[in-house]
């Protein structure tokens, strides 16, 4: 009894304080939170663009990255999403297409690859235009990367329940007739240097290029002549062998109405997706690009 008596004078004496520091140290608890998810401007920016992809898994890459490299979650978010994919240059379409074929021609981010068709459908690229972008990737980077990026594809098409007809046209009569008039469209000449420097050696490679490459890959028609150009060049930029290959068609994207500024942006994206030293040697085969294209 007499036991039961000091504890409620202690709790009547105590009381009061012991709740106070309760709630004091619950404040402080809640401010520390509020004060790491509060990063500030960049950070807000680049979840805004990263949620506006993918609603859904912005939150898992995140809190996947909490538990062993948290600064690695905010570097994704502030400088990736923040400082590059926010910028006006190129639409966030443009963007996603660029980064598949990037992803596709690396060949060795399975994930991300799927984590990033799955935001283009998201954000309204077609499943056809997905397919056309490992068509594409055939030509630059072989049929290995192209067939892995179609089973990606395949994968984020099945989560996603998504079933469409895919583009398949009729046998073209003149393959080499249609090549060359693809080719002179795009490249406005350059094309044809190529081709003609490769008869006192590798005549058939000729053919393959005007009828494999331009007759049956690039005027299929699924992907519009800037957007053909536009892959290319990010899956050539990210893979970083590929200089003279490189500059021929930045120059032809030129000559499709892709702009110097869209070219320098998927060269800035591939800073992200391939690194920098992958970018810087993508900015400057565009140098050598733009000074021999105004010549």
């Amino acid at each position: 009894m007499k036991n039961r008596a000091r504890c409620r004078r202690v709790h009547h004496r105590f009381g009061p304080t012991l709740c106070l520091l309760t709630a004091l140290t619950l404040i402080l608890e809640v401010g520390a939170l509020f004060a790491a998810d509060n990063r500030g401007e960049r950070y807000e920016k680049g979840y805004r663009a990263l949620q506006a992809l993918n609603a859904d898994g912005a939150g898992k890459v995140i809190e996947g990255l909490r538990d062993i490299a948290p600064e690695m979650s905010d570097f994704l978010v502030e400088f990736a999403y923040g400082d590059v994919f926010s910028r006006p240059a190129l639409d966030p379409k443009s963007r996603e297409m660029a980064t598949i074929a990037a992803l596709t021609a690396l060949g060795n981010a399975a994930p991300q690859l799927k984590w990033h068709i799955a935001a283009a459908l998201n954000i309204g690229v077609r499943p056809e235009q997905i397919i056309d972008i490992m068509y594409v990737s055939v030509v630059y980077h072989g049929f290995p990367a192209a067939l892995n990026g179609i089973a990606a594809a395949r994968e984020v098409f099945a989560e996603k329940g998504i079933r469409f007809t895919p583009v398949k046209r009729e046998k073209i009569a003149d393959k080499r007739a249609l090549g060359l008039k693809t080719m002179d469209a795009t490249s406005r000449g350059a094309g044809e240097k190529v081709v003609d420097s490769l008869k006192d050696i590798a005549p058939e490679m000729a053919d393959f290029i005007l009828e494999f490459s331009y007759a049956d890959i690039f005027s299929r028609g699924v992907l519009s002549p800037g957007e053909t150009e536009l892959v290319a060049i990010a899956g050539m930029c990210a893979a970083g062998t590929q200089r003279p290959q490189l500059i021929v068609h930045i120059k032809s994207g030129l000559n499709v109405g892709l702009t110097k500024e869209q070219i320098i942006e998927v060269m800035d994206q591939m800073a992200v997706y391939a690194g920098f030293p992958a970018a810087l040697n993508g900015i400057s085969a565009a140098r050598e690009a733009f000074a021999s294209a105004a010549r």
